[in-house]
């Protein structure tokens, strides 16, 4: 983020404090406006011709620049898997405190991996029950693949939506 006299071009595109366009000026008069109004002149772009500039408050402009690197840490980070697991025998206060879990984590951005751990011939009962919990989880998440069954475990990956 360039700003005031770092700005090097001849002329720039600024835009007011409230978003008005103020047009295409020299960077002499810009920096005269941005002196008199007490603000800063930030360039927001180099790639085109002129720059385009924005007049911010002093503390404003370094708000918007952190908010802005937290953001794209952010959506540089790949979405944690956090696994909730079961049985097929559970209680139904505990498979909605489970639900609600699920739920919480698909809203914060993060996959959830329900796995429900079987013995003998649960498996069926194990399915189905997978299959109501992404029922009453759909608007939240969508199931990456179907629901797997290996040996001793049903599981199913539901990531945010």
């Amino acid at each position: 983020m360039i700003k005031n006299e770092k700005i090097k071009a001849s002329e720039v595109h600024v835009t007011g404090l409230n978003g008005e366009d103020l047009g295409i000026m020299s960077t002499k008069e810009a920096l005269t406006l941005a002196k008199q109004l007490k603000v800063d002149l930030i360039c927001t772009s180099l790639m085109s011709s002129p720059p385009p500039c924005r007049l911010i408050g002093s503390g404003q402009a370094k708000q918007e620049a952190l908010q802005e690197k937290q953001q794209t840490r952010k959506r540089e980070q790949a979405p944690k898997i956090k696994e909730l697991r079961l049985t097929p025998q559970i209680e139904d206060h505990d498979l909605e405190t489970k639900r609600q879990q699920a739920q919480r984590i698909l809203q914060a951005g993060d996959a959830v991996l329900l796995v429900v751990k079987i013995s003998g011939k649960e498996g069926a009962k194990a399915k189905e029950l997978l299959e109501d919990l992404l029922k009453e989880l759909s608007p939240y998440g969508r199931k990456q693949t179907g629901i797997q069954l290996s040996g001793k475990q049903a599981a199913v990956q539901v990531n945010p939506v």
